[in-house]
């Protein structure tokens, strides 16, 4: 490319950038930019119109990817869930269950956090429930407002890791490997994150016990056995409909996508179950699957046109000179990954970061790292993009629950709350960078 036109590339760039903090949609702003440049390569006889052509093949191709298809799927059993009640009498059994400990209800709301994201995945809705049920009854038990509030936001995320999360259903598409092995191979990890989170609820239970003091006698008057006996039909439907879903899975029985399929029909029936299923509810549930879903084809469309039009600028092959080059080659080109990544989620929502930011790294990653390590790459990305949406100053866990909290519980409690969980967070991405095999082993046991 002639040195006078080599500039549209990285303009492209720029300009999509520019769109996006000036807060124009994403799909609009990438779509628009792949238009107007496109058009300026044209005229100045930079640009191989051939590009354009293929765009219609993109698209049909995007409507036909059978993977894609898992995120309507989840997105309605999530969706589903989190309208049956579920999430609250999860919280209620539980915290009588385990409010007799100190750190009980913080205990609580992190195993159901657990449990909600492998069911439901959503982190918004996770946050915004636990928030609304738990956050008031932990502070009427005298636990310390920064505590409740980091532990709530903390288990809120753990659905960006823990399948079927629409997180990893995404890159894995964009990674172009299998959703399954993503799913199977993110599952250590998931848990190595929750049991973190456990951990250090009790041990700061143990060291400051005036942080998070059990409940009063008149709280739990009831036997342990009567209040097992009440929380084990609530914790076996989702405990079931987890098996369903990633057991499927797991042994081969279903593809992702069918795995979804089969979710959300297990989601209809435990709200049946719980009376939750009317007319009024299938709406508001097939409402918000469509707007979701539509949000993240039009984004896939207006990236799709960005990164073709891109390409024919040879920006990629820019993108990737610069990225091999790194000092500290792999570990280098590693750090800047997740600095990046890191720092754009305190911006953009994880679609947009996996389809402008995932496709320009994920070459180069193979390059560096091989394609059978694409597993443990997309697992790393996941990790990262969980401790982006608890850090603060804009990290939007930590706005899902301010927008539900009681008026005594500022902005400063929720951030100081979030900082110990971030720390945590990164320990455990700093073991599943240093030991792949957190991440490696489960898929080739399943293979």
């Amino acid at each position: 490319m002639e040195a006078t036109t080599s500039w549209l590339g990285p303009g492209m760039f720029v300009a999509a950038l520019a769109s996006l903090l000036l807060g124009y949609p994403v799909t609009f702003a990438l779509g628009g930019v792949a238009v107007l440049f496109a058009g300026v390569g044209i005229a100045v006889g930079a640009f191989d119109g051939v590009f354009l052509t293929a765009m219609a093949q993109r698209v049909f191709g995007i409507m036909g990817n059978f993977t894609l298809l898992a995120i309507p799927a989840f997105v309605f059993m999530g969706a589903m869930l989190e309208r049956s009640g579920l999430a609250e009498q999860l919280l209620e059994a539980m915290a009588r269950l385990l409010g007799r400990m100190r750190g009980g209800l913080a205990l609580a709301v992190v195993l159901v956090g657990a449990l909600m994201a492998a069911t439901t995945g959503v982190v918004a809705a996770t946050v915004i429930t636990m928030g609304l049920i738990s956050l008031p009854t932990m502070l009427r038990h005298g636990y310390d407002k920064s505590l409740a509030t980091g532990v709530i936001t903390a288990s809120g995320t753990l659905g960006q890791i823990i399948p079927p999360s629409i997180v990893l259903v995404v890159l894995a598409d964009q990674l172009g490997i299998s959703v399954g092995d993503l799913f199977i191979g993110s599952v250590i990890p998931g848990l190595l994150m929750a049991g973190t989170f456990a951990l250090y609820v009790l041990v700061i239970a143990h060291l400051k016990p005036d942080l998070a003091p059990p409940l009063s006698p008149s709280d739990t008057s009831r036997s342990l056995w009567d209040d097992l006996r009440q929380a084990a039909p609530l914790v076996g439907p989702p405990l079931a409909l987890i098996l369903l879903v990633l057991g499927s899975i797991f042994f081969g029985i279903a593809t992702p996508t069918e795995a979804g399929a089969m979710g959300a029909g297990g989601a209809m029936v435990m709200a049946a179950w719980n009376g939750r299923l009317t007319l009024r509810t299938m709406g508001e549930v097939a409402d918000n699957t469509l707007s979701t879903t539509s949000m993240v084809m039009f984004i896939l469309l207006g990236s799709t046109a960005f990164s073709l039009v891109f390409r024919g600028f040879d920006g990629d092959r820019l993108i990737a000179d610069l990225l091999l080059r790194l000092p500290g080659e792999a570990m280098g080109f590693l750090s800047l990954n997740m600095v990046t990544i890191f720092i754009l989620g305190f911006f953009i929502d994880f679609f947009e970061i996996a389809f402008i930011v995932v496709p320009l790294f994920a070459p180069v990653a193979q390059t560096i790292f091989g394609p059978e390590a694409l597993v443990w790459y997309g697992v790393i990305i996941g990790a990262n993009l969980q401790s982006s949406f608890l850090t603060p100053p804009f990290g939007f866990a930590l706005f899902y629950l301010r927008s539900v909290a009681p008026p005594q519980v500022t902005t400063g409690h929720i951030y100081r709350g979030a900082i110990p969980f971030i720390l945590l967070q990164m320990a455990v991405l700093v073991l599943i960078i240093l030991f792949p095999q957190l991440v490696t082993t489960l898929p080739h046991l399943v293979a």
